[in-house]
């Protein structure tokens, strides 16, 4: 099993160098195409240098190093992806567990689901009456939907036996909900969480350019303004990796908690 995993490990580190190789050769291609209008590999890899030196600086609100923007969007991406899961467990674990639940909410679910984030945040901007609270508005209205929709589905889909199991031994609401309900859905929330944390860190970067001040979003913008596509390029390969690494996290989790087949 372990000489299994290993050889799973360097296959997988194979294939990853291969691909990424594919996309530079590829990237490299379409800068000469458009005669280095689009820069190329070394030219955005040596932008890449210049700002790691020191990507925590602080020189004003405008003026923040790209270490710092990074981690704006993170705490915001987690704060709303929080408040999001608060909401949509709870509200999926109701809607699954009753089929008149289901029938009342889930429309509403499906009407406000596909809405756009950019849509949602002029109402975000009413109600907090500030960008901040707006960007993490869109953040918990559009990446909610999916681990509401996955807890659901988890919770309904209890094979008949569990519920007998749990009737036959006389559970309490309680001990049905902590011993069956929950462990036999978790899968199923697990992998709600890692497509919800997915849309949020979509969200942040179009939430950011509307909103401004500092994140990743707002630092791909303000390199368009200074027309700094080499900056531009080297935040997209930092969301992009960001991501890889939010998606791994939750994938290590969700394969933790899966059912043994």
């Amino acid at each position: 099993m372990k000489k299994e995993a290993i050889r799973n490990f360097i296959y997988d580190t194979l294939f990853f160098v291969a691909s990424m190789a594919i996309l530079i050769v590829i990237w490299e291609l379409i800068s000469r195409v458009t005669k280095n209008e689009i820069p190329g590999p070394m030219p955005t890899l040596t932008v890449f240098k210049e700002l790691m030196q020191e990507p925590f600086y602080d020189r004003g609100p405008n003026d923040k190093g790209i270490g710092n923007q990074l981690m704006s969007s993170l705490y915001r991406v987690f704060l709303g992806f929080g408040a999001g899961s608060l909401i949509a467990i709870p509200m999926g674990l109701l809607m699954g567990s009753s089929k008149l639940m289901m029938r009342l909410l889930n429309p509403i679910v499906q009407i406000l689901r596909p809405v756009s984030p950019l849509a949602w945040f002029p109402l975000g901007l009413l109600a907090f009456h500030a960008a901040e609270g707006a960007t993490i508005f869109i953040i918990i209205i559009t990446s909610l939907w999916p681990t509401l929709i996955n807890t659901a589905f988890g919770v309904s889909s209890i094979p008949q036996d569990h519920k007998n199991v749990g009737t036959a031994f006389g559970f309490s609401k309680w001990k049905y909900l902590t011993k069956i309900l929950i462990p036999f859905s978790l899968p199923h929330i697990i992998t709600g969480l890692r497509l919800s944390i997915g849309i949020a860190w979509m969200v942040i970067v179009a939430g950011e350019m509307l909103s401004g001040g500092v994140g990743i979003g707002f630092f791909v913008w303000d390199s368009w303004n200074g027309l700094s596509l080499e900056k531009i390029l080297v935040a997209i390969i930092i969301i992009g990796l960001v991501g890889v690494i939010l998606d791994k996290m939750f994938n290590a989790l969700q394969n933790a908690f899966a059912w043994d087949k």
